[in-house]
């Protein structure tokens, strides 16, 4: 089955050192559309394109999570034209591909906070989780409107909730706690972020889940990426001698 057919379908499994979720900072659409004459919306369709190539493909690898930055608290001050733009991608990618999901198994979740979300990308967004909720394949991670920093808070506000009415106590505050206070800590943390163009940041992308990560820093724009480079990228991976703080 080629890419172009289906994605999400868990059809072998990664082989080697484990990977069961990437991340992937989608950067370079504006500077591909800029390259070919075109506006920065062309860019963020073609980068739509190659996010459908990425799942297709890490699909057929059999991994677990694939986690996507594809709005950030910080991309609100954009042109209004180019925020509209980006508000309607998940509209689109609902519509299109959700028949796509059901069939492979193949569920979608959001990361990130409702606020100033219009509704009509609110109600696709909702419609997509809840239609895959049952399903127990690929991991299809959207990080809409997300900020690491702002997940922080939002669990810092939580633990702080249940300090207040005594539930626990602020000396048995840990790790753990932390981590469960966040938007989706039933996920694992990313074993891998990929971030494309050239740009070596992390750009308040997944702070907390990243203190462990792996990361490489591909050169092409998003919108170039597809499955062979995100095997190519798999494989210098896989060559990596992963500590974890530990000395060997």
């Amino acid at each position: 089955m080629n890419e172009g057919q289906s994605f999400g379908k868990n059809e072998t499994r990664n082989e080697g050192k484990a990977l069961r979720h990437i991340a992937f900072i989608m950067d370079g659409n504006g500077r591909w559309a800029k390259r070919r004459g075109m506006p920065r919306t062309f860019g963020h369709h073609a980068g739509l394109e190659a996010m459908r190539r990425v799942i297709r493909r890490s699909g057929k690898l059999g991994i677990e999570v694939v986690t996507f930055y594809a709005f950030s608290t910080e991309n609100w001050s954009r042109s209004p034209e180019e925020v509209n733009f980006l508000m309607n991608l998940p509209v689109e990618f609902v519509e299109q591909d959700l028949p796509e999901m059901m069939k492979n198994n193949t569920k979608l979740i959001i990361t990130g906070s409702d606020e100033n979300v219009p509704l009509k990308t609110l109600e696709a967004i909702r419609r997509g989780v809840n239609r895959t909720a049952a399903n127990t394949g690929l991991v299809i991670n959207l990080a809409f409107n997300y900020g690491g920093r702002d997940e922080i808070v939002h669990g810092m506000r939580r633990l702080a909730e249940k300090i207040k009415n005594g539930s626990i106590a602020p000396e048995e505050i840990n790790e753990n706690m932390i981590r469960d206070s966040l938007y989706h800590p039933e996920i694992p943390d990313p074993d891998l972020i990929i971030r494309t163009s050239g740009e070596q940041r992390l750009s308040n992308f997944l702070l907390w889940e990243s203190a462990y990560s792996e990361f490489y820093f591909a050169p092409e724009l998003w919108p170039d990426m597809n499955g062979d480079v995100l095997e190519k990228i798999i494989a210098q991976y896989q060559q990596r001698d992963r500590r974890f703080g530990n000395a060997k």
